[in-house]
Order: C-alpha cells, then structure tokens, then sequence
C-alpha cells in the first residue's frame, strides 16, 4: 500500500468575484483544518500570480470566528487574478510549489482557472512531481460544462430578478421602455433570472434577449412596438453578449457591444470587455428613439442601465442555497484530495431527479469543464425573446425567496 500523500496546500481563488465565493475558500479552510495530510494552508494572494510572487498567507490556524465572517463577505477575500498563464508562467508555478513543498492545489475559478488547473496538474505529472490539482468551481454566468449550476449564480440570480422587480414597478409608475444589461458574454443564463421578476399578469420583463440567439435590429424593433403597442410600455432584459446574425472573419457572430463601440478593451484571455460599457444599452436606446413609430406623436420615454459588477457581490441578496453549496463544494475537495487517484478533477453538482430540490456531489476531470461554456438550453428560449417556464422550474429552488410584492389591483 502506498503511503499517504502528506504536504503543503495552496488554495486560491480566480476570475470574476460572487457573492458566495469566500464560502467556497472557508470550506477549504475548515476542511484543511482537520486533514492531516495536509501540513499547512497557504492562501494565495491574488491566484497564481501570488504563487509565482510567493506571496501566501497562512490559514491553517485561521480562527473559526474570523473564517464565518468571511464567508458572509462578499467578493474575493484572497484576492483575485485575470492572468492567464501560459506554459512558462505554468512552470514558475510548478517551480514554488517544489520549492514550499506544495502537495496539494485548491483552485476556486470558472473555466479558464478551471483550465489553469489543468496545466498544472498535467505538468507536474509529465514532471514525475506528485501533486493532487483540484478545481472548485464558481462563476455567476452559470456556463461550467457537466455541472447543473454553479455556485455564485443563485445569488447573482437573485439581485437581477431583485432588480427586475423594482424596475417593474417604476415603470408601472412612469411608463416607458426601459432597457436593463445583465451579464452573460457568451450565455444567457443571467439574463434568464430576470423572468423570476414576473407575479403578475403583464409584469415585466416583457422581451428577453440572450447571446444563445442572434437578434436583428429589425426584429428587436418589432417586438418593442408589439408590446408597447400593447401595454404602453416595455422592459427589455439584454445579455450584454446578444450578437447579430453577422459573422467576423473568426466566423463568430458580431456583438451589439462590438459593432456599437469604437475602442474596444480586451482581458487577458481575450474576451471582449463588456460589462465596463455602457455601449449596449445606447445602442439600443438609440435604435429605439430613433427608428420606433411614436404613438400619437409623443416623444418615447426611452431609458438604459448597465446593471454591471453590481450583480457579482450584492451582499444584500444571497441565496442561502447557494452559500451552503458554496462552502460545501470547498469542502467535497479537500474531502476528495486525501483519495489517491482523484487528482486533475473538479468537484462538481447534479440534480437528484424526484419533486423536491436535492443536490449531489461527484467529481469529474477537470478537462470537461476547463474553457469551454454550456449554453441555455434552446427549448428554453421562446421566440427569441423570452423565457420557458422550464427555465422557472430549474432556478427557483437555486434563487430562493424572493421580495414580496402587492397592486392595487388585487381589490378588483
């Protein structure tokens, strides 16, 4: 039998912050706390760039009373990195852990640190350098390939129909078309939350447009004037990635964003800078002022947020669903990491089918998640501009409660 793996650990966290994701980081904590094959933790500041700077901070002796505050913080208390290592930075990793006798690697992350890894995992193997890599899983668009959802989302889920809800009923109050950007650059899950707003006959959103469907301007329009023609107003909810049925020489459909802006930024993975912008709701607000018919030749009263970071690390909306799965994700890794053979793998969820809401753990190789994204489903999408009940089935367990809400016109 061969014997027990026993070293240092590093945790770190990576990518966009969540409300939820320091759960994730305490559960590694705690759970380390109790393992002894790990010697101690040590927290990286601001992901692998910290490991390659050998900048730790050592968490093994973390008191329980500091630890549950942090879990309740939002955002990233470790830090957080858009460095994308390539297989030179991936070797100065490899080259600290040898030196700070790094046995053990908890990377908390969506697909990109998912595939960070990866990397490492597999370069210390093709080094004959024994390391357990580990990816825990976080990100609040919800695209992780094999998982049902991802912690991070049910919290972020929960400020957009939140923000939903009250937009709903100031324009109520003061009709007009009113353009909300939610996150998603290359899905739509976020988006989708929006629809979780609805109680209401009539409530908004009333057009729902996600990146997973290309829109002409020419429909976009027509669906504004049906339902204003209607209601005498309209909420639109737009992923901030929605594209136009128009490729690049990449063959990739062209971006509203994109083809809106001059001078766009890109990250260091190469994805277009989005949500910093508020280039997609001008963009729409103009068409809209511009192109729709005014209705007895009033001036629209035509208005666009960019809803933004605000939706990652809202503290005041949390799913308590999505904070236990968060730190128990955290958990289900170090759990995993004292079983030789469990290496290279992310710990992931799936749903127990039957009536009532049960989650299950498992893990899977990293490389099915790393990179790649997971779209919303087609059949949830409606006329390519809304939102199928299946959708409400999956992410009202997920979201949890929601604000309540009452009109006036329940005295009728």
């Amino acid at each position: 039998m061969a014997a027990k793996l026993v070293g240092n650990a590093v945790v770190g966290q990576s990518g966009g912050p969540t409300a939820v994701i320091n759960q994730s980081l305490v559960g590694v904590i705690l759970e380390a706390q109790k393992a002894g094959h790990i010697q101690e933790l040590l927290g990286a500041r601001h992901g692998v760039r910290g490991i390659v700077n050998d900048q730790y901070y050592k968490l093994k002796a973390a008191p329980k009373e500091l630890l549950e505050r942090i879990a309740l913080t939002p955002s990233s208390a470790l830090g957080s990195t858009r460095d994308k290592p390539d297989a030179d930075y991936c070797k100065k990793i490899l080259e600290n852990f040898k030196k700070n006798n790094v046995r053990y690697f908890f990377y908390i992350g969506g697909n990109d640190s998912a595939d960070t890894a990866r990397i490492v995992n597999d370069m210390a193997k093709d080094d004959g350098y024994e390391l357990r890599a580990y990816h825990i899983p976080k990100t609040i668009d919800n695209d992780l390939r094999v998982h049902d959802h991802t912690p991070g989302y049910g919290s972020a889920a929960k400020f957009v129909s939140s923000a939903f809800i009250g937009d709903n009923y100031d324009n109520r109050s003061l009709p007009g078309i009113k353009i909300n950007v939610v996150m998603g650059r290359h899905a739509g899950w976020l988006t989708a939350a929006s629809v979780l707003a609805r109680k209401y006959e009539n409530d908004g959103p009333h057009l729902v447009y996600v990146p997973e469907v290309p829109v002409t301007e020419e429909k976009l329009l027509a669906d504004v004037d049906r339902v204003y023609s209607k209601l005498g107003r309209c909420i639109i909810a737009a992923s901030e990635g929605i594209s136009l049925p128009e490729k690049n020489a990449k063959g990739h459909y062209i971006t509203w964003a994109e083809k809106a802006a001059q001078n766009i930024e890109h990250d260091s993975h190469g994805n277009i800078q989005l949500s910093g912008s508020g280039a997609l709701g001008d963009c729409i607000s103009q068409l809209i002022t511009q192109k729709l018919p005014n209705p007895g030749g009033k001036k629209l009263r035509v208005r666009a947020d960019t809803l933004g970071y605000l939706q990652r690390s809202f503290p005041g909306y949390i799913s308590k669903i999505d904070a236990a799965e968060a730190r128990e994700v955290g958990k289900r890794a170090v759990k995993y990491s004292a079983k030789a053979g469990t290496e290279g793998s992310s710990v992931y969820m799936y749903r127990v089918p039957g009536q009532d809401y049960e989650i299950n753990y498992a893990i899977t190789p990293i490389a099915n998640v790393a990179r790649e994204t997971k779209d919303l489903p087609a059949d949830w999408i409606v006329d390519g501009c809304d939102i199928s009940e299946k959708y409400l089935q999956y992410a009202k367990p997920i979201v949890g409660d929601q604000p309540q809400v009452g009109i006036l016109d329940e005295l009728k």
